[in-house]
């Protein structure tokens, strides 16, 4: 009988519009049952590609061994133009073709490079880099077609160019930002590693804490389930920075809350320049009831166990992502949550301080067993995905993260 009042008072919960979701207390077990469609992510087989430098008879280079590369094949089509073949690392897939790669020549030459995805489409106006860490868009006078596919214009010579889908983000980036954040925050970061990737690489973790970090109120941040998602990695870094900016408003917010930040969740498929999934061939990011994936196993475990041995409530994920426009998505169970109000008062301040900044804003029922459902199913918490478009502005995504969390702080109760 329980069971059943259970999943009656459920329909009722998710058939509901926004503005009448009823005052009804969750459950606090968790359940699937939260969950409208709960997905298939057993492990399945993925295609490593070969590392290596590719060469043509014309002279011309290539190299996809570093962390991040992707590219499946090189060859030339005729003496100035050559195909770079990237294709997914299993199937189906959402299409976001990634590509990174060196490319170099014997001597200087104008060359024409047509970007090969097999069934999919070119999504990632190519970026560019001397030394793989200053990036520069390409000129778009140096794009075109060649038979429906993207091409390029490069002029190359012995001297490396990198070419990438996004600027590159990988676990090499992320060392140098937490050692930046330790030297100037040494007394309120502390890192640590959550656990392994299913190829063993590690899930790094850090805190934010005034003091002792015992019976506070806990804030999660989390990105990169997927990947080619780099403007959401950005997101998240300018939003960390604008948490670790001092102010008033920092001073109080600290002395109530912890942060937790896991800022790169699928190291494998990051390494691995993997168009979406983890070295398990999954979307983590629908992986969050049954925990196939060792990456949502460790981080769903290590957050209950952070929250349960400091004695912190959870009232707050935010899971930084990137898609083709700003987005940020909801949950309509949010008016039952710990923070009530929260959503609309935070979104509505970062709308409102930018001038003519009007990024969709999509609520849903508890639909599928992502992150931002997963903070309300195990902790009654509100939980939000901030996606940012992949052509944002940097500038413009370094402004809106520090501004975002200096509201969020602002909003938060005291």
């Amino acid at each position: 009988m329980k069971f059943f009042l259970t999943f009656f008072c459920l329909i009722i919960l998710l058939g509901c519009k926004k503005d009448v979701v009823p005052q009804i207390e969750p459950r606090k077990e968790v359940g699937i049952l939260y969950y409208t469609e709960i997905v298939d992510t057993k492990t399945k087989d993925i295609s490593f590609f070969e590392r290596k430098v590719f060469s043509t008879n014309q002279g011309v280079f290539t190299s996809n061994m570093f962390d991040g590369a992707r590219i499946n094949g090189f060859s030339s089509l005729n003496d100035s133009t050559f195909l770079i073949n990237s294709f997914p690392e299993n199937e189906p897939i959402n299409s976001s073709p990634w590509y990174s790669f060196k490319i170099w020549s014997k001597t200087p030459k104008k060359v024409f490079l047509v970007f090969n995805y097999g069934d999919y489409q070119h999504r990632y106006a190519s970026k560019l880099s001397k030394n793989g860490s200053d990036w520069i868009d390409i000129d778009t006078k140096n794009r075109g077609t060649f038979e429906k596919k993207e091409k390029i214009t490069l002029n190359i010579s012995s001297d490396t160019i990198w070419v990438s889908a996004q600027e590159l983000y990988t676990g090499k980036e992320l060392n140098t930002w937490l050692s930046f954040l330790q030297e100037r925050n040494s007394s309120l970061i502390k890192t640590g590693i959550a656990g392994k990737s299913k190829l063993g690489r590690e899930i790094k973790f850090f805190e934010i804490s005034e003091g002792i970090n015992k019976n506070k109120d806990l804030v999660v941040l989390l990105s990169r389930q997927h990947p080619p998602e780099v403007t959401g990695q950005f997101a998240l870094t300018a939003f960390v920075e604008g948490i670790l900016t001092q102010s008033s408003v920092q001073t109080s917010f600290l002395k109530k809350y912890n942060v937790l930040v896991l800022p790169i969740l699928n190291p494998d498929g990051v390494a691995l320049g993997q168009w979406r999934h983890n070295a398990g061939g999954i979307d983590l990011n629908r992986d969050w009831a049954l925990y196939n994936q060792p990456e949502t196993k460790v981080v769903s475990d290590f957050i209950k166990d952070y929250a349960k041995t400091t004695n912190n409530r959870v009232v707050l994920g935010l899971d930084f992502h990137s898609t083709f426009n700003d987005v940020y998505y909801t949950n309509l169970s949010d008016s039952i949550s710990v923070l009530p109000k929260f959503t609309n008062t935070w979104l509505k301040s970062i709308q409102d301080n930018f001038s003519g900044y009007k990024p969709e804003i999509s609520p849903s029922i508890l639909g599928q067993p992502v992150s931002k459902n997963w903070f309300f199913v195990n902790f009654n918490a509100v939980g939000i995905t901030y996606e940012i478009g992949d052509n944002t502005p940097r500038k413009s995504i370094d402004e809106k993260g520090k501004f975002a969390a200096f509201k969020m702080m602002e909003i938060l109760p005291k």
